[in-house]
């Protein structure tokens, strides 16, 4: 179940990714979703970045950033759990 719910994140952060630019017309909204989307998989870092930018505090830059962090975060864990199916 944790791995579908991280895939799902991952197939939508390609959607967000190209609407988290101050030129794209949704991008407030964009970042509202991410923050929520990011809270609900535990991206605690990248929630607070999202609630920054939305505050006016903090760049899509970052935002982009901290979602970098965070699917690299996701496929570490599901490359580690990939590993302990191996050994199992």
């Amino acid at each position: 179940m944790v791995e579908e719910v991280l895939a799902l994140f991952r197939e939508q952060a390609a959607l967000w990714t190209p609407m988290l630019d101050s030129t794209h017309p949704g991008w407030k909204d964009a970042v509202h979703t991410v923050k929520g989307a990011a809270r609900g998989v535990g991206a605690v870092q990248l929630g607070e970045v999202c609630e920054l930018c939305e505050a006016g505090q903090e760049s899509l830059e970052a935002v982009r950033t901290a979602l970098d962090a965070a699917l690299l975060d996701i496929a570490a864990y599901v490359h580690e759990q990939a590993l302990r199916s191996l050994k199992g």
